[in-house]
């Protein structure tokens, strides 16, 4: 939790819209699994490290993976998701 004040991290939540709105963490920018491959270019930045997160941990796990295809060298999936956080 100190991190989400790290300006050199860059903190995604890849829920859906509608779960983003219902629970979200102060810092976190929503970009929904689906549409992570084609807006990570728009939104994120490879220098930075990228903190992922989700529900449970299903989905941030898939997104790191898919960050790391695409160059994404520093990414951190939060294990247990929303769910671990609280």
């Amino acid at each position: 939790k100190s991190e989400l004040k790290d300006r050199n991290k860059l903190f995604i939540d890849v829920r859906t819209p509608g779960e983003f709105k219902g629970n979200h963490i102060r810092g976190f920018k929503n970009i929904p699994l689906h549409q992570l491959a084609q807006n990570a270019e728009k939104e994120l930045s490879k220098e930075k490290e990228v903190i992922v997160i989700c529900q449970s941990g299903m989905r941030s796990t898939k997104a790191s993976k898919l960050l790391k295809k695409l160059g994404y060298t520093n990414v951190t999936n939060v294990k247990g998701g929303m769910n671990a956080w609280f």
